[in-house]
C-alpha cells in the first residue's frame, strides 16, 4: 500500500532528475575538470609528491560538489537572460522546469555537503579559506551585469581550490601556492573569453558584459597574451620548486595546446570556439602529468 501510495512521487522524481542532472551540468562535466586539473597541481606540489589518500578524495570530490552548486547559482542569476542566448535558451530554469527556490535550495545543499567535508576532514585554515570559496562562487554570476570582467572573478573562483588544497595538505599556504594560484587566474580568463566568444553576438543584444565583447577584435591577441602569461608564470613555479625536465615538457604541451587553440578561433566561428574551449582540459592534464611524472621520479 505504502508503495502504491509513493509511486507518483516516485515516477515525478524520475521524470524530473534530467532537469536537475542539466542544472547542475553533469552531463557536462568540462568545467569540473578545469577545476580538477589545477586542484591536483596543488596537491601534488604541497605533498611534494602523492598527496594523502584522504585530501585527495576530499579535493576531488568537493571540485565536482561545487562546480555544480556554481552552475546552479549561475542559471539563477541568468534565469531570465538565458532564453535569450541561442546556447542556453533549453535551460531548465530558463524554459521553468525547474523553479527559482528549488535551484536556491539545492545550490545551498551543495555547499553545505563541501563544508562538511571541510569542517570533519580537513584543518582549522582550510576551514577559514572555504568561506571565500564559496562567496567567489555566489557573487560571479552577477558579475556580468556590472563589469566587462567577470573572468577575473570567475579566475578567482576557479583558482580558490589551489589555497586550500595546499593548506589541507602543507598545513599553511606558501609564495609558491599563490603564484600558482595567479596562474591558474589567469588561464581562466583566457579560456572563459574563448567560451565568452561563443555567446558574444547574443551578449551584445541583451547587454551582457564579458571579456570577449571588451577586447572586441583584439580578442585573439587578448587571449594569446593571457596564455603567455600562463606559461611563464608556470614555468617561474617549477623554477622556484625546481622541477625538473618532465614539468616543463608538459608547460610545453600546454603551449602546443593553445598554439592549436589560436589556430581554431582565427575565424571566430561559434562551434570552433567551443572546441577551443574544451580543448583546455588537455592543456591542463599535460601540466598534471608532466608535474606528477617529474615529482615521481625525482
Amino acid at each position: 500500500m505504502t508503495t502504491t501510495r509513493l509511486q507518483p512521487a516516485l515516477d515525478r522524481a524520475r521524470e524530473r532528475l534530467p532537469d536537475f542532472i542539466q542544472l547542475m551540468r553533469i552531463n557536462r562535466p568540462i568545467g569540473s575538470l578545469l577545476l580538477l586539473w589545477p586542484t591536483w597541481w596543488a596537491l601534488w606540489l604541497a605533498a611534494d609528491g602523492i598527496p594523502s589518500l584522504a585530501n585527495l578524495v576530499i579535493f576531488t570530490l568537493g571540485v565536482f560538489f561545487m562546480r555544480a552548486a556554481g552552475c546552479v547559482i549561475n542559471d539563477f542569476a541568468d534565469r531570465n537572460l538565458d532564453g535569450h542566448v541561442k546556447r542556453t535558451r533549453e535551460r531548465p530554469l530558463a524554459t521553468g522546469r525547474v523553479r527559482p527556490g528549488e535551484a536556491i535550495a539545492l545550490f545551498l545543499t551543495l555547499c553545505l555537503v563541501s563544508f562538511l567535508m571541510v569542517v570533519f576532514f580537513t584543518n582549522r585554515l582550510t576551514l577559514w579559506l572555504s568561506f571565500g570559496g564559496v562567496a567567489l562562487a555566489f557573487i560571479y554570476p552577477f558579475m556580468k551585469r556590472y563589469t566587462h570582467l567577470p573572468q577575473i572573478v570567475l579566475g578567482a573562483a576557479f583558482s580558490w581550490a589551489i589555497p586550500m588544497a595546499w593548506a589541507a595538505e602543507a598545513g599553511e599556504v606558501t609564495r609558491i601556492a599563490w603564484l600558482l594560484y595567479i596562474a591558474n587566474l589567469v588561464w581562466t580568463v583566457a579560456y572563459d573569453t574563448l567560451y565568452a566568444m561563443v555567446d558574444r553576438d547574443d551578449d551584445l543584444k541583451i547587454g551582457i558584459k564579458s571579456t570577449a565583447v571588451l577586447f572586441g577584435d583584439m580578442d585573439r591577441a587578448a587571449v594569446g597574451t593571457l596564455q603567455v602569461t600562463t606559461l611563464l608564470t608556470l614555468l617561474l613555479v617549477g623554477v622556484q620548486t625546481s622541477l625538473g625536465v618532465l614539468f616543463i615538457l608538459g608547460v610545453l604541451a600546454m603551449g602546443g595546446l593553445f598554439g592549436y587553440q589560436q589556430w581554431l578561433i582565427q575565424g571566430r566561428e561559434r562551434e570552433n570556439c567551443f572546441r577551443a574551449f574544451l580543448n583546455n582540459n588537455w592543456a591542463g592534464f599535460a601540466v598534471f602529468l608532466g608535474l606528477a611524472l617529474d615529482l615521481a621520479l625525482s
